[in-house]
């Protein structure tokens, strides 16, 4: 038997500049499964993703495999120098045909539905940012994160394309201010710290229900007040503030290696819903 792979219509754009296809799986002329292609521009480079990849008959005889390969071809093509691929936690045959492929696990997508508000401990408060102080604390957010990248598997120019290169975009263009951001700081009863910050999106897109996902952009502990509770101290404080916004999802993302911080958000309440893999091609 043949297993071909043929487009299924035109290539259109992307919102991010790029160039997405669609494509059927064959065999023998039948299909048997679909693909999409799709790359984005990240500074310099143009990255790849399997943003879709199913097998609706035969299951089990390799044909998962050969849509990948010939994904990963295609993206090669287009000149994409590597790919990723999102898996839904509850695939696990997918999971294993990626770490079989060479893929590398990267990161973790997690989410909660919140219902009470969590108290906070005693003798802590949260106070919104100084605007004064924004600027600089984003900056070390973006290189903490260009780090972080580098330690899941980007070598250093994509992590730089990644964040943005030198002239990264503004995440809050109104500062503060900016519509569905929270931006707060954890202090103590006697002023003392900040101890950390948290940095929420209230809605960063739409659930299939049309309810909104809120998201943590950012969470950090303040380097001499660390291993005292103060992370999980800062999540409790993203709950209070997503309910009070009328918000009951929050999801984040977190590295792999960050095995302190899965193991936070899974004593938390938060589920794996997907991860991330990726390889160099």
């Amino acid at each position: 038997m043949t297993t071909t792979l043929r487009p299924e219509g035109p290539e259109t754009p992307t919102a991010a500049g790029g160039r997405t296809r669609r494509w059927l799986i064959l065999s023998n002329g039948h299909p048997v499964g679909a693909l999409r292609t799709t790359a984005d521009p990240q500074g310099s480079q143009l990255w790849g993703r399997i943003s879709e990849l199913e097998i609706i008959e035969g299951r089990g005889r390799g044909r998962g495999t050969f849509g990948a390969l010939a994904a990963e071809e295609v993206l090669r093509n287009w000149g994409c120098t590597r790919v990723d691929v999102g898996v839904p936690e509850a695939a696990t045959t997918a999971r294993g045909l990626a770490v079989a492929l060479g893929y590398t696990e990267r990161a973790l997508s997690m989410s909660k539905r919140l219902a009470a508000a969590p108290a906070l401990p005693a003798g802590v408060s949260a106070r919104p940012f100084d605007p004064a102080d924004l600027d600089d604390w984003l900056a070390r957010s973006a290189e903490g994160y260009r780090r972080s990248l580098v330690g899941s598997g980007l070598t250093e120019e994509q992590a730089r394309a990644r964040t943005g290169g030198d002239d990264p975009p503004n995440p809050v263009p109104q500062g503060v201010d900016t519509p569905g951001v929270v931006l707060r700081r954890l202090y103590g009863a006697d002023g003392g710290g900040p101890y950390g910050s948290v940095w929420v999106q209230l809605r960063l897109r739409d659930l299939p229900d049309g309810e909104p996902l809120a998201w943590v952009m950012g969470v950090e502990v303040s380097p001499d007040h660390r291993g005292r509770g103060h992370g999980r101290t800062l999540m409790l404080l993203a709950e209070r503030e997503c309910l009070a916004a009328g918000v009951h999802d929050l999801g984040l993302n977190v590295f792999t290696r960050n095995e302190v911080a899965v193991r936070l958000y899974d004593s938390l309440g938060y589920e794996v819903t997907e991860r991330l893999y990726g390889k160099p091609l």
